[in-house]
């Protein structure tokens, strides 16, 4: 199970833009490619391991800041459809 994390922890650390509106396509979470781009920007290269709660609520914190927080909750749902 630690090599699965391991690889979705790296893919949102280098998640491009066009990746990110992707996935959020896939899963019908709603964002803009505006916010995709903040988003992308943010995650790139940090170090973040979603699969532990509080690494996660403090992410999407800060994700809610950078857009708003009902773009934090979308992504915080995509974030645990990758989970599964």
């Amino acid at each position: 199970m630690a090599i699965f994390e391991n690889i979705i922890n790296h893919k949102i650390g280098s998640i491009t833009t066009d990746e990110l509106l992707k996935y959020a396509s896939q899963f019908q979470i709603s964002i803009t490619k505006a916010q995709a781009e903040k988003i992308a920007g943010y995650l790139r290269g940090k170090k973040v391991n979603i699969f532990h709660d509080s690494e996660r609520t403090e992410l999407i914190k800060q994700i809610a800041k950078i857009t708003n927080p009902e773009t934090a909750r979308e992504v915080n749902k995509l974030f645990v459809n990758f989970m599964k």
